[in-house]
């Protein structure tokens, strides 16, 4: 009996390793101080000394069944850039830069191939936001997991100059709220997409006109990423007073975590355009638009408010980092919440 007839192939590990740098390296930036395969990641504070007071924020997240969809369609090079949006969105929302990203994937079986494509979509994620990729963790798990199935999950640090946390304690009634448009579905909710629609490959690679793709493709777009719109706007000379990033929970849980008290949020919901995949699915599910609102993003990735002055600055830094920008509300006096008309 040997570790390899127990189910786990070390000489696959090493495979995968081998395979997965080239896509790690396009990640690095001057600050990683380790070579790829060690024990740990060592990364320089230097570049930060100049700040004020640099504070490190952290995210942690995964991709959650969306994953199910990548194992029915055998496509796995997307779902890493889901799980680094999921972690370095909500730093860039506190008014942080992603510094570097870890991540984990446990498997039931070790495809040194099918790995390699996993972690090229983190590597792609992690150059997006421009964070390094300076470690993880492939955990071969056979009779835990399925042979042809796998988790991902990650975990991300970034800085910010106290100063410049965005934490919502200076709204006021009277700023404008600036949505960015999402590219779908994003990483939420897909428990009830699921059951909206017929989860096999048949299924998802039917074409439809509505959406301009084939179901799978909608679906499985992956998570926009929003770190370099969010950076545009503060080189713009733009101070945000409130930012949301749009997951689970939709806007009913996640706009009032950007208010403090005595202010609401106010939304037109036809301020913008919202993508055909959420008419589809309240269609084909007969979900009501409350808990559709209350469960997805519907069209928009991150929402954020800014002085009235501010607005057109705003919109043209969003522009200028290539994301789709909507004035969709304003902050009003009133009870913490929000409200859609």
């Amino acid at each position: 009996m040997d570790y390899k007839k127990a189910g786990v192939d070390i000489e696959a590990g090493y495979k995968s390793v081998e395979l997965m740098k080239e896509h790690i390296r396009k990640t690095m930036r001057p600050e990683v101080l380790t070579n790829i395969g060690g024990f740990s990641g060592a990364f320089s504070m230097d570049a930060f000394k100049n700040m004020e007071k640099p504070t490190l924020v952290s995210g942690t997240d995964g991709v959650g069944t969306k994953l199910k969809l990548a194992f029915i369609m055998d496509k796995h090079d997307t779902v890493g850039i889901d799980c680094v949006a999921m972690c370095v969105n909500d730093i860039a929302c506190a008014g942080g830069e992603p510094l570097f990203f870890l991540d984990y994937i446990a498997c039931g079986k070790n495809v040194p191939e099918k790995i390699a494509e996993i972690v090229k979509g983190v590597a792609d994620g992690c150059a997006q936001s421009n964070a390094a990729l300076i470690g993880g963790e492939t955990a071969e798990m056979p009779g835990f997991y399925p042979e042809d199935e796998y988790d991902l999950a990650g975990f991300a640090v970034g800085i910010v100059d106290e100063k410049d946390l965005i934490t919502g304690k200076d709204l006021k009634p009277g700023d404008i709220l600036i949505g960015m448009a999402s590219s779908g579905v994003h990483s939420n909710g897909f428990s009830l997409v699921r059951k909206v629609f017929d989860m096999t490959k048949e299924s998802l690679s039917a074409y439809h006109e509505a959406l301009g793709s084939t179901l799978g493709e909608a679906l499985l777009a992956p998570t926009k990423i929003y770190v370099k719109a969010l950076k545009s706007i503060k080189e713009a000379g733009v101070r945000i007073r409130a930012c949301s990033h749009i997951t689970g929970g939709g806007f009913y849980e996640n706009v009032p975590r950007m208010l403090k008290e005595g202010v609401c949020a106010v939304i037109e919901k036809d301020s913008y355009p919202v993508p055909p995949i959420f008419a589809m699915m309240a269609e084909q599910g007969k979900i009501d638009e409350k808990m559709m609102y209350n469960t997805y993003n519907m069209g928009l990735g991150m929402v954020l408010a800014v002085d009235a002055a501010d607005v057109d600055k705003t919109m043209e830094a969003i522009k200028a980092a290539g994301e789709a920008p909507y004035v969709v509300g304003r902050v009003e006096e009133g009870e913490k919440g929000v409200k859609l008309c």
